[in-house]
């Protein structure tokens, strides 16, 4: 799964996935968790804000999105939560990084995974807008994920998708709704182009977001 994840340098993302408008003033995010605000580019080419966490517009209650932070590549075409947003609300959801724990006798190890060229990648998403009893609406999105590379394999068996750039334009064409076209999309990124590095347990606690969680394991 991708439980975390970070965001550093948001200010390039307008020029990075040639967006219709900006969002002026994003702070960098080194921990970034379920059910907090995350961005999105989606399949408008608009950048947005939205709750990580999939709700789907049938939910018959908000907290349905607690259980939808991922959606599986290898069932995302045909899950009720995630086979209409497959065909019509795919986005990208930017990251310079993210996290996952190695599971050792001594306890878990948490690594930080990138680029090697520290370039902002985008993840596949998936998003949706949800209403509730009053007319609010709530947008939200999940990251699908796919089985690990050899980098990833020996610390976790999965890891997000991360659409390669020269095909980020199929994976937010609004016109291509076939499953068949997207499905090959969805494997995983290559692993010499990754690199993962131990780094401090204070990635564990939500909270702490900032430069701390990045530094190396003790």
């Amino acid at each position: 799964m991708c439980g975390r994840f970070n965001l550093v340098g948001p200010g390039n993302l307008h020029f990075r996935f040639a967006t219709q408008n900006e969002l002026p003033g994003l702070p960098p995010r080194y921990n970034i968790a379920p059910s907090q605000q995350v961005v999105i580019i989606t399949n408008q080419q608009e950048m947005q804000l939205v709750r990580w966490g999939l709700l789907p517009h049938w939910a018959k209650e908000a907290k349905f999105g607690g259980k939808t932070i991922n959606a599986r590549a290898e069932s995302v075409a045909t899950k009720p939560s995630y086979r209409g947003p497959f065909r019509y609300r795919r986005c990208l959801i930017p990251a310079t990084g993210f996290y996952e724990w190695l599971i050792t006798l001594e306890g878990k190890i948490p690594y930080h995974i990138r680029l090697k060229s520290g370039e902002v990648f985008g993840m596949a998403g998936l998003y949706d807008s949800w209403t509730d009893a009053e007319g609010r609406q709530l947008r939200s999105c999940a990251i699908i994920t796919t089985e690990a590379n050899e980098l990833m394999a020996p610390i976790h068996n999965r890891m997000p998708v991360i659409i390669r750039p020269e095909d980020e334009a199929l994976w937010l064409d609004p016109e291509v709704t076939e499953p068949e076209r997207l499905q090959p999309l969805l494997r995983p990124y290559a692993a010499a182009k990754m690199e993962a590095h131990p780094v401090s347990t204070a990635i564990n606690r939500p909270a702490n977001d900032s430069e701390e969680v990045l530094r190396p394991a003790a």
